[in-house]
């Protein structure tokens, strides 16, 4: 059973961080608040936790989960032949709701499930899941609901869909987005839209007009 951590104040921020931390050290589920909708959380490393995370929310392997990162920086570390034009992208719209598919990097010991060789990154922009990946590094974060209903936009919602499979709940409230990122497609010469999302295409194509990009939109409206 879960326990739920409040977020109203300094102390009770840092006791839920600390928490949500140390269950993900212990291979345990987490929820989390993000700038879009709450997430269900493991340590993107640990192959048995990601496992339980697919089990949690009803899901096989062949919906692996995106992988959120505390700064730009780690993108390279988990991705290779990043695109410029995903660069651009980066610079301007993260921290934020935007999902990056790349490359993986071989190198990489871990197992999301059947990912084709690819990676999908993304850097929320909420002060409590920063500090949280700041902490444990790489975490597996899918939307905190079960497969086919709606996204949790708060903890109360994830709790009721998830708490029997999570250790920590890290209460911080409505989620300021409630809608899911735009996941976009970077493995090729010209980006594709494969989820609509937080971010319109027009949103996005104002960033890469100018370097002679543009996206492609092939997308499905969020779930």
């Amino acid at each position: 059973m879960s326990e739920r951590y409040p977020t109203d104040t300094e102390e009770a921020r840092e006791a839920a961080v600390e928490a949500a931390t140390l269950a993900v050290q212990r291979g345990e589920l987490v929820v989390l608040p993000t700038d879009t909708v709450y997430g269900i959380a493991a340590d993107a490393f640990d192959p048995d936790a990601v496992r339980d995370l697919l089990d949690a929310k009803g899901r096989g392997r062949d919906m692996p989960p995106p992988v959120l990162i505390s700064s730009p920086t780690t993108l390279d570390a988990l991705a290779v032949r990043v695109p410029g034009y995903a660069r651009a992208l980066v610079e301007r719209f993260w921290p934020g709701p935007l999902t990056l598919v790349c490359h993986q990097q071989t190198s990489l010991q871990w197992d999301l499930g059947d990912t084709r060789g690819t990676v999908a990154v993304r850097m929320p922009d909420h002060p409590v899941a920063l500090e949280v990946l700041e902490r444990t590094g790489p975490l597996a974060v899918s939307s905190a609901n079960l497969s086919g209903m709606p996204a949790a936009t708060d903890a109360e919602q994830a709790e009721e869909m998830l708490g029997e499979e999570v250790a920590v709940v890290v209460d911080a409230g409505e989620s300021p987005g409630g809608e899911a990122s735009t996941i976009v497609d970077c493995t090729g010469d010209q980006g594709r839209i494969l989820r609509r999302g937080a971010l319109s295409l027009e949103a996005l194509n104002e960033v890469l007009e100018p370097l002679g990009a543009t996206l492609t939109d092939e997308g499905q409206a969020s779930a």
